[in-house]
């Protein structure tokens, strides 16, 4: 796998940025649970001009809110997805990268088209047997343990830029 040549990081939020759970109350809510780690690695990448984009089925104002102040440019969240392709084609267009520049984290059968469709896929270590079958890289994180900084981090160390000085804390933190 060429992580060096990965111009764009896109995932699921169910499963991937979470660990699947949901947390239903009476008024409809849905409550997620988000890892820091991933969402740190998240900001970074956007820092170091690493497009990010997410695809989720959900569609709920908690988890758009907390993706952009991942800073992910709210242009690049694609909520309430059925059938994902579509958006990853408008997602690559609109951001200037071909597919086999693009790495995408899937943890079930919704998300199988993307791992196949992308230049990398990646799955979770506790994704659904479809994903994994289809993925090219198989996370030694979970979802919502830690992932989505795995491939973050496998991405910028490959480019030289999981690094971090006065500055970077400053943006960062």
């Amino acid at each position: 796998m060429d992580w060096k040549s990965i111009k764009a990081i896109t995932f699921d939020v169910d499963g991937v940025m979470t660990d699947g759970s949901l947390l239903a109350f009476d008024n409809h809510d849905m409550v997620r649970v988000f890892n820091a780690k991933d969402s740190f690695a998240v900001r970074v990448a956007v820092m170091r001009g690493i497009k990010v984009g997410v695809f989720t089925g959900g569609n709920t104002e908690g988890v758009r809110n907390r993706l952009i102040t991942c800073d992910i440019p709210a242009g690049n969240i694609y909520m309430g997805c059925r059938g994902k392709l579509a958006d990853f084609r408008e997602f690559c267009a609109n951001n200037g990268v071909a597919p086999s520049e693009v790495v995408y984290i899937g943890d079930d059968v919704a998300d199988v088209q993307l791992i196949k469709a992308a230049g990398i896929g990646a799955v979770p270590a506790d994704g659904a047997i479809d994903a994994v079958e289809a993925a090219d890289y198989h996370c030694h994180a979970a979802g919502g343990k830690g992932c989505v900084r795995e491939i973050i981090e496998l991405v910028l160390r490959a480019k030289g830029l999981w690094n971090f000085g006065e500055e970077d804390y400053k943006r960062i933190f």
